[in-house]
C-alpha cells in the first residue's frame, strides 16, 4: 500500500468515526478493488485511480443522512463527488486529473448501465462482492447480478468462487 493511500485510509476512518459498520465497508471494497486490479493488470495510474475511488466511494452517505433523512444510491452519487474532492485535496497528493475522475466514479457508481472504462467496471463489481455479503443477497439476485453487471473474468471468479461453488 502506498503512502497516499494510507493518508486517505486514516482519513477516511476519521470521518466515520464511530461508524465500523461503514469503515469495514469501505476497506473491504478497497481490498477487492485492488486485487481485482492487479489480477486485470491495470497499469499503475489506473489501479492508482481505482483504489482511491473504492476508498471514499460511499463517502457521501454521511451527508446524504444529514441532509435528506436518507442514503440511497442516487444521493449518494449526487452529494459524494463534492465530499471525496474535498477530503482528496485535504489529503493532498493527487492531481487535479486524478480527482476529477475519482470524483466522477464517486458520482456513478450505484449507476449500472453503460459502465464505460475497467475502473468504474472493477469499482461496480468490488463493491457487489462486499454489499452481496453484508446484504444477504439470495442466490437468485446473485445470478441476477452476475449476468447483468460482472464483466471482468477476476471478478466473475471471485464471485463464483464466493458465493456459486460448492465445496
Amino acid at each position: 500500500m502506498n503512502t497516499t493511500h494510507l493518508q486517505l485510509i486514516s482519513s477516511m476512518i476519521e470521518y466515520y468515526r464511530g461508524d465500523a459498520k461503514r469503515i469495514q465497508h469501505f476497506i473491504k471494497v478497497y481490498n477487492f478493488a485492488s486485487l481485482l486490479g492487479r489480477q486485470e493488470q491495470l497499469d499503475e495510474e489506473t489501479l492508482f485511480i481505482l483504489e482511491t475511488a473504492a476508498i471514499v466511494h460511499d463517502i457521501g452517505i454521511r451527508i446524504c443522512e444529514q441532509k435528506y433523512g436518507v442514503c440511497d444510491g442516487k444521493h449518494q452519487e449526487l452529494e459524494g463527488p463534492a465530499e471525496a474532492e474535498k477530503l482528496l485535496i485535504k489529503t493532498g497528493n493527487y492531481t487535479c486529473e486524478q480527482i476529477e475522475r475519482v470524483c466522477w466514479l464517486v458520482g456513478h457508481h450505484h449507476t449500472y448501465t453503460n459502465i464505460s472504462g475497467i475502473d468504474y467496471q472493477l469499482l461496480v463489481e468490488a463493491d457487489f462482492l462486499v454489499n452481496i455479503f453484508e446484504d444477504g443477497f439470495s442466490a437468485e439476485m446473485i445470478e441476477n447480478v452476475r449476468n447483468k453487471i460482472f464483466r471482468t473474468q477476476s471478478g466473475i471468479q471471485c464471485l463464483e468462487d464466493m458465493y456459486l461453488k460448492a465445496i
